[in-house]
């Protein structure tokens, strides 16, 4: 019997003895998962920049909305640290407008960050900028442990900015006493924001507090607190609602990067949109959309495009001008006010006002950047645009049209001016006119109309009479002319000089003069203002001699046209007073041959049938003759209408 409770008890204790060791082996456990805690995402707002946040490497998570446009991005797939992170990874396309857990990267500053359209996001360009990012899909990877919290930058973190909000509006601390440190390391598993508000020292208690004076206080009552009682660190929401800005948000504002716009798209824009009653409401909100979507799409600034919109239903009207608004972002704000006017759709009306009033200097004409007009019409005008659009072609204005919802064959009786955007657009070979559908696949055209109007070197009506020609003057200087009338020669040609647009980019003018020999008086390429050059023409010195036309002409074309641009129609306006002493037949032939575009002013004795072989063919277009040099003047008008009539009948395909 005592052997049996001996085993017993032995038995007993060897349990015992089991239980304890699996006890401590399971504290064991505990205790390494306790020393191995879970990796908890940090949350941020959509508003926080890379720059702010001091580890090279993290896992965050986004909120939702951060495809909102107030949170700035620059750059495409790489991203300027001033860049909103959330902002950057919808642009990227790693998240959507949901938000999401993204993979941040800190890598080298760039020397230039491209804007771009993408994902709903307009991210911008910038020159550069000191420290940059790229976003991935907020997997982690395997090696690498990435921060629970996150380490803001003192001077730039949301904590820090809270935290001086804090001590500005408490009482002074007693002296004795140390202030108590602000931490700016987040507490995990709270937004940036969230963070800042829990980790705020607490008031003083000498400060004379009290549990009630932590409350807000309606905005009526902040008078009243700063007379009495020192305030205390009231919820950041109500400071700005109230107008204050922490002094930190000020100093930081002034150093946001502005956009200065695409240089590869400097363009002159004008929108010129259907505000008639049959377009209707929903319709009309649909194309203030898709002028939105292209505000987002172009990167708006002085160094590249500008934009306005006019909108027209029975008389047009100006909503913005070029000069109004010097970003996308403004251009998009001012789009959403616009209301629509109702009445007809008087096209033709629209493209004469933007002709005449739009595309000028008070209104922010560049001059230099070309002039763009892109006609949106909702089936077809109610008045007739072939001669409106006419004009504005010869102006310098590249018509576009998107005609929506084109008439059906059975509606085309009700035109009034059937092909109307054929008579209207630049050019007929297909890249001025779009044709959408319906109204729901509008948004389609974004990138295509962007695109198109963006290739400077096809926008073909650019070029107009005044701006694309090197003009080569060749002047008698013989004897029979003499000083006074070589005066009057001399002002003639600078009163045709005068009517052109004259830059290195423009119109250039030389000029020759003869009598037996010649003289090179200036080249294309001497003098880039109309200014410099008129002073040039009063400066020709008068040579007198004899009359060799003919040499003349194959001096001209070898000393002068021979640097002319290939992009330029040369022009020769030769002068005379006489007939030559040597044949003009083969050198006018052989100008003409070159492509060179002859104008033969006679005066006085010129003979007419030497004019007319020298002029270009229809000589009754290129040849002029007046009986006096002091009637030289009255041709002017006449001459210039020519060469734009010239120019102007050549073919639009």
């Amino acid at each position: 019997m005592g052997i049996v409770v001996l085993t017993m008890k032995a038995s007993v204790i060897e349990m015992f003895l089991v239980l304890l060791v699996t006890g401590i082996h399971s504290n064991q456990e505990m205790m390494k998962k306790m020393k191995r805690p879970k990796f908890t995402v940090p949350q941020i707002s959509c508003d926080v920049r890379a720059g702010k946040i001091t580890n090279v490497e993290f896992i965050v998570k986004c909120p939702p909305g951060c495809q909102d446009p107030r949170y700035h991005v620059y750059g495409t797939d790489v991203y300027a640290s001033y860049s909103s992170v959330c902002g950057a990874a919808v642009h990227s396309g790693v998240l959507d407008n949901s938000g999401g857990k993204i993979l941040v990267r800190k890598v080298a500053g760039q020397s230039g960050y491209k804007g771009s359209y993408s994902n709903g996001v307009r991210s911008l360009s910038l020159p550069r900028w000191r420290e940059s990012f790229v976003v991935s899909e907020g997997k982690p990877q395997k090696g690498i442990t990435y921060p629970s919290s996150l380490t803001y930058s003192s001077s730039k973190s949301p904590a820090a900015k809270a935290g001086e909000t804090a001590r500005a509006d408490q009482s002074p601390s007693v002296p004795g006493t140390a202030a108590q440190p602000v931490t700016v390391t987040q507490v995990p598993g709270t937004t940036a924001t969230e963070a800042t508000h829990t980790i705020l020292p607490k008031p003083s208690p000498s400060a004379g507090s009290t549990t009630s004076s932590l409350q807000p206080q309606p905005m009526g009552q902040r008078s009243k607190d700063l007379a009495g009682e020192p305030a205390l660190w009231k919820p950041e929401p109500v400071l700005l609602d109230a107008g204050f800005v922490p002094k930190e948000e000020l100093s930081t504002q002034s150093l946001e990067p502005a956009s200065q716009g695409d240089p590869s798209c400097k363009v002159d824009l004008s929108f010129l949109i259907d505000g008639s009653s049959s377009i209707g409401k929903r319709r009309f909100r649909i194309q203030k959309q898709f002028l939105t979507d292209v505000a987002q799409t172009l990167d708006i600034g002085p160094a590249g495009p500008l934009m306005g919109v006019v909108q027209y239903g029975d008389n047009p009207a100006t909503q913005f001008n070029l000069k109004t608004h010097m970003n996308s972002q403004d251009v998009k704000a001012a789009i959403e006010k616009i209301s629509q006017r109702g009445g007809l759709s008087n096209a033709g009306r629209a493209i004469s006002f933007v002709t005449k009033n739009f595309f000028s200097k008070v209104n922010g004409n560049r001059g230099g950047a070309p002039n763009v007009a892109v006609v949106m019409v909702d089936g077809w005008p109610t008045d007739k645009v072939e001669e409106a659009s006419r004009l504005a072609r010869e102006s310098g204005i590249n018509i576009f049209f998107i005609t929506i919802e084109g008439a059906s064959e059975n509606e085309k009786q009700y035109m009034l001016e059937p092909n109307f955007a054929n008579k209207a657009v630049c050019r007929t070979n297909g890249f001025y006119s779009l044709t959408v559908q319906n109204w729901f696949s509008l948004h389609k055209t974004v990138q295509p109309l962007v695109k198109r109007v963006c290739d400077t070197d096809r926008l073909a009506c650019s070029k107009t009479c005044f701006n694309s020609a090197d003009i080569g003057f060749v002047i008698d200087g013989s004897s029979s002319v003499g000083t006074s009338n070589f005066r009057t020669v001399l002002q003639f040609v600078a009163n045709l000089s005068r009517e052109f647009e004259i830059s290195d980019t423009d119109t250039r003018i030389g000029a020759v003069q003869y009598t037996y020999e010649q003289r090179l008086e200036f080249g294309f390429d001497e003098y880039s203002t109309k200014s410099d050059v008129l002073n040039a023409i009063k400066r020709v010195g008068y040579w007198s001699g004899g009359t060799s036309t003919g040499a003349a002409i194959n001096y001209a074309l070898e000393l002068l046209f021979k640097k002319s641009k290939p992009n330029k129609r040369k022009l020769m306006v030769l002068i005379t007073d006489g007939r030559s002493y040597d044949d003009i037949r083969i050198p006018a032939m052989l100008a003409h041959h070159k492509g060179v575009i002859t104008y033969a002013i006679g005066v006085a004795w010129a003979a007419q049938d030497e004019l007319d072989v020298i002029a270009t063919h229809p000589a009754r277009d290129h040849a002029f003759f007046v009986d006096e040099f002091d009637n030289l003047y009255k041709i002017v008008p006449k001459v210039i209408q020519n060469i734009c009539t010239e120019f102007n009948s050549q073919p639009r395909n």
